[in-house]
Order: C-alpha cells, then structure tokens, then sequence
C-alpha cells in the first residue's frame, strides 16, 4: 500500500523556498483537514491552497479556514470547466446569473468571476477566445448588489471535479469521500 508522505514533501518544499529556488510555496486541493495536518507541522505555511471553487461549488467552509490561516484561496474551475470528462452547468446554465447578468448588461462569466473577486480569492481562468479574455478583464468597475450576492450564495452546490482520478484500492484513498475528508 502505497502512503503519502505530506510531511517529508512540504519539508523538501520549504527547503527549495529557503534557498531561494521558489518566491513561495503552496498546495492544492487540500481539505480543510489535509490543511491542519500539514499546519501541524510546516514551519513555513502554504502561501495559497489552489482549488475548485465557483458559485456552484462555493467552498464556504474551506474558503473561512484558509482566511483564518492566512492562506490564499485560488480558485480554479471558476465557470464550471464543462468537459468531456469532468465539470457541470451549475455555473454557465445557472439561472440566477443569467438573471443578474441580463439586468446588469453583463455575462454570466463575469458575474461569475467577479463574485469570485468578492470572496477575496484569486481566480484561473482558462480561455483561448481573445473576446471572452477582454470580457474577463471588465469586473472591476461594478460591484454585485446585498441581495445578488445572497441569491447566487443560495445556489444549489457541487463539485465538478469528483477526483475518481487519484482513487484506487491500493493508492492513499480508497473512495472519492476519503479523497476529499468528507467535504464532497
């Protein structure tokens, strides 16, 4: 059976941070618990926790421990990554950013990412499309209103990403639920 070894890699990557091989050091798709675990003992703490966050899988547990940390939140899958093998519709087919972004005059990508912004996270986004770039770039002029943000914070929640990758019998994580501490 095959075990992770968080302690001795995040030992090995303040190493590299300390002799100035990297500006900083982080981790991704850590649960709140894989969090503590590794905060028990780093001496240096991860600088950001990159993970799939957007309004339909909106992390609010995650997204509190990591501020309470001192850790940067990066959101990755910030429109949902409607693909092939992975992603859903909660982001780009939801209703309530439609509805905000029509009476706004805005796309529901950039309701998307600037509620994002709002939440205090960065955010990766992946586009190849020269127009949609430019449109991602126009959220900072506006903010969304009390009552958008309660409504897209009452949006149904899930992950798009169920992580059935990094599963396997004989691997650290036996089912998705392991994978994920729970938080699924």
């Amino acid at each position: 059976m095959m075990v992770m070894d968080v302690k001795s890699v995040w030992e090995a990557m303040e190493e590299c941070f300390k002799l100035g091989l990297a500006k900083s050091i982080g981790v991704s798709n850590f649960t709140c618990m894989k969090l503590e675990e590794l905060l028990a003992t780093a001496r240096i703490p991860p600088a950001v926790n990159q993970v799939e966050m957007n309004t339909g899988w909106q992390q609010k547990k995650l997204v509190e421990f990591c501020k309470e940390k001192g850790i940067l939140v990066s959101a990755w899958s910030p429109l949902g990554a409607n693909g092939a093998r992975w992603g859903s519709l909660n982001v780009v087919g939801s209703p309530v950013l439609k509805e905000i972004a029509e009476a706004r005059g805005k796309s529901v990508a950039q309701v998307a990412l600037r509620w994002l912004h709002e939440q205090g996270v960065s955010v990766i986004v992946k586009s190849f499309n020269k127009k949609r770039m430019e449109e991602n770039l126009q959220i900072w002029d506006w903010e969304l209103t009390e009552e958008e943000l309660k409504k897209i914070e009452e949006s149904p929640q899930s992950r798009g990403y169920s992580g059935k990758f990094f599963v396997s019998p004989l691997g650290p994580f036996k089912t998705t639920q392991e994978l994920w501490d729970g938080e699924v």
